[in-house]
């Protein structure tokens, strides 16, 4: 069991390689690198933590790449409507109707957004063991959280650095 659980780590820690190699090489800008390195290391962690089979982990990591990468092109297209709204809203002259549809745009891609977390979802509510479910749940909780307090701990050095 082991030693099948390495194979599948290594396998899956190749495919991640070979992705940020693409980032690097298409020259894709720092924070998409960022955010497809985190969603490569959470599949990867979350691979180890639900004990995933050969089999599971065949057909869970390509289905929830493809997810994150769906995701992670929705959230580069909400970025610049963020700013467009944000330049409408300092406008002295904005017009509502421009407002509106800049909201109503935002909502639609945020949507879109929770529309591949619910595919997702099932995707694993189909493939997991009861187990495995519960252990998705407490694996969740605790990755994100970890990803939160090392950022606070990133950007609190940041600021001790650019103090000093």
């Amino acid at each position: 069991m082991k030693k099948r659980q390495s194979r599948i780590l290594f396998v899956l820690t190749l495919v991640s390689l070979a992705g940020l190699a693409r980032g690097f090489q298409q020259g894709a800008p720092m924070r998409d690198r960022v955010r497809e390195n985190i969603g490569n290391l959470r599949l990867l962690k979350l691979t180890q933590a639900l004990d995933l089979t050969e089999e599971q982990a065949a057909k869970l990591y390509p289905a929830l790449s493809r997810i994150e990468k769906e995701k992670l092109e929705i959230q580069k297209k909400i970025g610049p409507e963020i700013k467009d709204l944000r330049n409408l809203l300092r406008e002295e002259g904005a017009k509502e109707g421009e407002i509106i549809a800049k909201v109503n745009k935002i909502k639609a891609l945020r949507a879109e957004i929770r529309d591949k977390d619910e595919e997702a979802e099932a995707l694993l509510e189909a493939n997991l063991t009861t187990i495995q479910k519960g252990k998705y749940l407490i694996f969740s909780v605790d990755f994100f959280q970890r990803m939160g307090e090392n950022l606070r701990r990133v950007r609190s050095a940041q600021e001790k650095f650019k103090r000093n």
